[in-house]
């Protein structure tokens, strides 16, 4: 695996347009990595990442301005072929349909049951 300098010339200049510097691009990559390795609620980033709003802005960023596809398509160039390529499904976000479980409610009648009009007066 490449090592953390080894995207760094891709990261942007830690000096954005506007506001003050930017936290280093190591701590925020880790905060993102932690976040999406334990399904931690942006809120719920521990303390040493920093502002949670801040880690999650970069991310926003990032995507928006091609960074993170700049960064994947370097590492999978530097791999070359070190991949092992496999699919997984991560059961948690595999749902079925709300109906799905279900069956008869205990109140409903049988399904075979059948009603026919009568022509004679209801009895009291």
């Amino acid at each position: 695996m490449p090592s953390g300098h080894a995207i760094e010339p891709l990261l942007p200049d830690r000096t954005p347009r506007r506001g003050g510097r930017w936290r280093d691009h190591r701590l925020v990559i880790d905060a993102i990595a932690f976040k999406y390795r334990t399904g931690t609620p942006w809120t719920d980033l521990p303390k040493h990442f920093g502002s949670w709003k801040g880690v999650h802005n970069r991310l926003r960023i990032w995507d928006a301005d091609g960074t993170w596809e700049k960064v994947f398509t370097a590492l999978l160039a530097q791999a070359e072929g070190d991949l092992d390529r496999a699919v997984a499904v991560d059961s948690t976000i595999v749902r079925a349909h709300q109906h799905a479980g279900r069956g008869p409610s205990k109140g409903a009648p049988p399904a075979s049951r059948t009603t026919t009009p009568s022509d004679a007066p209801a009895e009291d």
